[in-house]
């Protein structure tokens, strides 16, 4: 089979995805276009412009599978490039415009929301990473088509909720191995070392911006702090030009206990760190999925997470700490209690890890190519 696979706006977490779903069928005949994940409201609304006119001998392959990411502007492409028109189509969504919190730089526009609509709408199947992506789309989008003044056909909703399915973004089966490559440079946790003789190891992994909670993170740490807790962190993730001040008071305020601040080297060094690691902490505001959560786990890190988004779903209750909204303080109370909980469990022996293998590729991978098969088939059937 001859697939084209869009991916309009290529984050970080997109490329994991789309190079992980070409390696896992080697079978088919892959043609993949990716834009930059920069200039968001350019890019959302001129991918389908850059690629119709700037990518026309590759649109113009005949293809028997169109895949494309949410950010894809489908019904423009396929409007501008009309030899895509009839081609079977599945959309696969990251994340959804509904569901994002708001930063304070906003300017109002619903034109993203509209066009993961539209993209949706143009699609024959459309797959999410999880039920909360699922379910805050459906649930923004009729409440948006409530609001507009006129001429809103009936049932829309209806019609994209019968097309909708969750298939998670797999794990690469690597991080199951009983092994991993060494780093370099060598990380300064010993994963041999037992927990009764050290610290407690408490990892933050996620991208230094607002909507990962750093000034809920930076509450935790000092109630931990205040507590008189043992303990020695890492702090991983890409940071950006302009990230939150609360990772330079982080910086400098726990400069005692840091024994990474920063991007890792590699990804061998960052798996080592989560090899090593004994609780992976989040205190996101927005997560689709929390890949980096996950890893963590599936390399032995026992979650401690927020009581919000999408964790809820993965995780049992033992390991999610109340959302107390604004109230970061009390959260921070709440969230340390879960840390110490596990801390016993830990140094008692009895910890336990959730077992997220059924999220690995091996697991996943006939879920794809059900939706794949099933997309070719609702084609016929429209």
């Amino acid at each position: 089979m001859k697939i084209l696979l869009l991916s309009a706006y290529d984050a970080t977490s997109h490329i994991y995805w789309r190079k992980g779903l070409v390696a896992q069928f080697p079978e088919h005949d892959w043609q993949v276009l990716s834009l930059p994940p920069r200039y968001f409201s350019w890019r959302i609304r001129g991918n389908s412009l850059s690629w119709a006119f700037g990518e026309q001998a590759v649109l113009s392959q005949p293809y028997d599978l169109i895949i494309a990411t949410s950010m894809t502007d489908l019904s423009a492409l396929k409007g501008m490039a009309p030899q895509l028109a009839t081609i079977p189509t599945l959309v696969y969504f990251h994340e959804n415009q509904f569901a994002y919190p708001e930063s304070g730089r906003e300017y109002g526009s619903v034109e993203p929301k509209i066009l993961n609509i539209y993209t949706a709408l143009a699609a024959d199947r459309v797959l999410f990473n999880t039920e909360y992506n699922r379910s805050t789309f459906l649930n923004g989008s009729r409440k948006l088509l409530k609001k507009l003044p006129d001429q809103v056909p009936t049932g829309l909703i209806d019609q994209l909720a019968a097309r909708c399915e969750v298939v998670h973004v797999p794990l690469p089966d690597s991080l199951f191995a009983d092994s991993l490559p060494a780093s370099e440079p060598a990380i300064v946790w010993s994963s041999e070392q037992p927990f009764n003789n050290r610290p407690l190891r408490l990892i933050w992994a996620a991208r230094w911006e607002f909507d990962k909670g750093p000034d809920r993170l930076l509450a935790i740490l000092r109630v931990l702090e205040l507590r008189g807790i043992d303990f020695r962190l890492c702090v991983l993730g890409e940071r950006f030009r302009h990230s939150p001040k609360d990772f330079d008071q982080i910086e400098m305020e726990f400069t005692h206990r840091l024994d990474q601040f920063g991007y890792a080297e590699s990804r061998e060094e960052y798996l080592n760190w989560l090899h090593a690691g004994d609780v992976i902490l989040s205190t996101a505001t927005h997560e689709f999925q929390g890949l980096s959560v996950l890893e963590a786990v599936a390399m032995g890190c026992i979650p401690v997470l927020p009581g919000r988004e999408v964790y809820p779903e993965l995780f049992a209750a033992s390991y999610i700490y109340d959302d107390c909204g604004k109230d970061i303080g009390r959260e921070a109370e709440i969230a340390a209690d879960c840390i110490l909980w596990h801390k016993a469990r830990l140094s008692e022996g009895k910890a336990e890890v959730p077992d997220v293998h059924s999220l690995s590729w091996s697991q996943l991978r006939p879920d794809y190519a059900q939706a794949m098969e099933d997309t070719l088939k609702a084609a016929k059937e429209r």
